[in-house]
């Protein structure tokens, strides 16, 4: 199959020597995001809206200020915080329903509704979504249509517990019955294979730190725990 360019990045995760090729394609995507928003982009007039709207989670703010821009970041956030000064001011200064001595009113008031939401949004994050949801559209448009991607995905390390799960649930999505259950058995075979290997590896780490195997070589357990980390948590190496 005549590889085109939204098959790329998909394809490169799998050539790749890891152990999750779902986290490298996610990560890649956070390190586009953050370099985008950093760089001269944060100027657009249409970017900053967006900004100024959503602001950044906690994770995802320390990216960027890690990322030394610091001007760029600051006139965001102060445009951020101008924003959400200028909506959280119109919203105190509504009147509620107030509340009885004896009863409290359960519901939400409008200012609280706006703070949750920015709580729970992030330009970053909403970049990547967009992005990630479209890759695993082709991992599996991929997987159906090109046998040599297939048998890469047969023949790779496997994947953390997350994308593990994110894989078997989409599946009915994406192939069609006999296909979806297929697909199933292939993935568990490549999940818990990999799983085991690794829990194998972390074993012997373990038992390395024992007298009466000091002597005895490390085979493949020096990186077993990084590597244990990334298939239970999908803590990526980058983030170490």
């Amino acid at each position: 199959m005549k590889e085109k360019l939204y098959t790329i990045p998909v394809n490169d995760a799998f050539d790749s020597d890891c152990e999750c090729p779902i986290c490298i394609m996610r990560k890649t995507l956070e390190n586009n995001a953050v370099e985008f928003t950093m760089g001269p982009s944060y100027m657009d007039d249409d970017v900053r809206a967006e900004t100024d709207k959503t602001g950044f989670c906690n994770y995802h703010l320390g990216k960027l200020y890690e990322n030394n821009n610091r001007l760029g970041l600051a006139l965001m956030l102060k445009t951020h915080m101008d924003k959400t000064i200028k909506d959280l001011e119109s919203l105190s200064a509504k009147k509620g329903k107030g509340s009885s001595l004896f009863k409290k009113s359960s519901e939400v008031t409008p200012v609280k509704e706006y703070t949750d939401t920015l709580k729970n949004s992030c330009y970053i994050c909403n970049k990547i979504e967009n992005m990630f949801s479209l890759y695993i559209v082709t991992f599996f448009y991929l997987y159906e249509n090109d046998s040599t991607f297939r048998d890469k995905f047969k023949a790779s390390k496997g994947l953390c517990t997350e994308h593990y799960g994110l894989l078997f649930q989409s599946a009915d999505k994406h192939l069609s019955g006999e296909k979806a259950e297929n697909f199933r058995g292939e993935l568990n075979k490549v999940y818990f294979d990999n799983m085991k290997r690794v829990r194998e590896d972390l074993e012997w780490f373990i038992d390395k730190f024992d007298y009466r195997y000091v002597n005895e070589p490390w085979n493949n357990s020096k990186d077993a725990l990084p590597r244990a980390m990334i298939k239970t948590n999908s803590a990526f190496e980058a983030d170490k």
